[in-house]
């Protein structure tokens, strides 16, 4: 019968074959679903995976969508190469959307280059702001940093409801949940003609190349891996445990806050309660199937956010739920947490 073995180390290959793995099995149950859902297999796999590509309109959609979830991911994987869990960056995502919305709605009808300046900056300290709460409770208390960073994404959600029902609620908007819309000052400007792509799509490239020199050419970036390594060596060699749990929690913070900021003020053009697609969970699906690598973050990004698009045509042309995006990507984060059992085990026949 065959048995899981544990391995005498670590399969490097397994390491980076089971995001891979995962992918193809993910591919493999979607034409199972479709399938099960009596729907043609070949023609869902097309809507899916091809029909959202077929022109630059397309593309751009994806570049899009890509841009947040890289934001996000990249400023998890700071947190989780140093096993600091921080699930709540869904939270971080909406209160930086709302800090940069309240930067735009004050300077209304202004003019300037200062404002985007300070809506971003707004984003990042909105977002730093939410997860210094975990940061703060678990250097004092040593409370659990998942559950703190979750539940607060649900007063985060009901805090932005609130705002947009009250505070900033827009008075000539016939009582619709929802911000006026943004001056031109306060939008991103578009990179291509025609198409939503706009600049956030830099600041993200460029939060990845931030990111790789952090985690792989400075040295609080090597305290954080020697951390997520080896705790014990960690502290022999007297690295501060609690400035890595604030580095680890700020960065993903304000990453997510800056990603929120991106959201309001590019696709969006104003505030609503419904900010968030959650990108900050798919943000965590994202860092892990890049295995925390900068370089791995943009094309998970990209698979991640094909997943959407995928959804998006499959609705609107398979008649099928919105939710069809959220069940392919748990069937990602399912085969790879899978597939990475293979690293530690392998199967091995054995006679009873």
């Amino acid at each position: 019968m065959l048995r899981l073995e544990r391995r005498a180390e670590a399969s490097a290959v397994m390491s980076y074959a089971s995001p891979l793995l995962a992918i193809i099995l993910m591919l493999i149950g979607g034409l199972i679903l479709f399938s099960a859902l009596g729907k043609d297999p070949i023609e869902g796999f097309r809507i899916f995976f091809i029909s959202p590509l077929s022109d630059i309109y397309g593309v751009a959609e994806l570049f899009l969508k890509a841009t947040p979830l890289m934001l996000v991911a990249i400023g998890l994987a700071v947190g989780f190469r140093a096993n600091i869990w921080n699930i709540g960056a869904e939270g971080q995502y909406i209160m930086g959307g709302v800090a940069a919305s309240a930067v735009a709605l004050y300077f209304y009808e202004s003019e300037g280059p200062h404002i985007l300046f300070l809506m971003v900056v707004a984003g990042g300290i909105g977002g730093m702001l939410w997860a210094s709460v975990p940061a703060f409770l678990k250097t004092r208390f040593n409370t659990n940093e998942i559950l703190v960073s979750l539940m607060l994404v649900y007063v985060a959600q009901l805090a932005v409801s609130w705002l947009v029902h009250g505070p900033m609620m827009d008075p000539e908007g016939f009582n619709f949940p929802q911000s006026r819309m943004f001056e031109e000052s306060a939008l991103l400007p578009m990179l291509v003609e025609g198409t939503r792509l706009n600049a956030a799509f830099l600041f993200a490239l460029s939060a990845l190349v931030v990111g790789y020199i952090f985690m792989y050419r400075s040295f609080f970036g090597f305290q954080m891996q020697v951390a997520g390594y080896a705790k014990d060596a960690a502290r022999y060699a007297g690295f501060s445990a609690k400035r890595m749990i604030w580095i680890g929690l700020l960065s993903g913070g304000g990453m997510a806050g800056i990603a929120g900021m991106s959201e309001v003020a590019g696709p969006m053009g104003q505030l609503t309660e419904h900010v968030s697609n959650n990108y900050g969970f798919a943000g965590i699906i994202v860092a892990f199937v890049a295995r925390l690598n900068p370089v791995g973050i943009f094309f998970a990004s990209l698979l991640m956010a094909l997943l959407y698009l995928g959804g998006e045509q499959a609705q609107q042309y398979m008649n099928l739920p919105s939710s069809i995006s959220n069940v392919f990507q748990g069937m990602l984060l399912l085969f790879l947490l899978g597939s990475d059992v293979f690293i530690n085990y392998r199967l091995k026949w054995k006679n009873s």
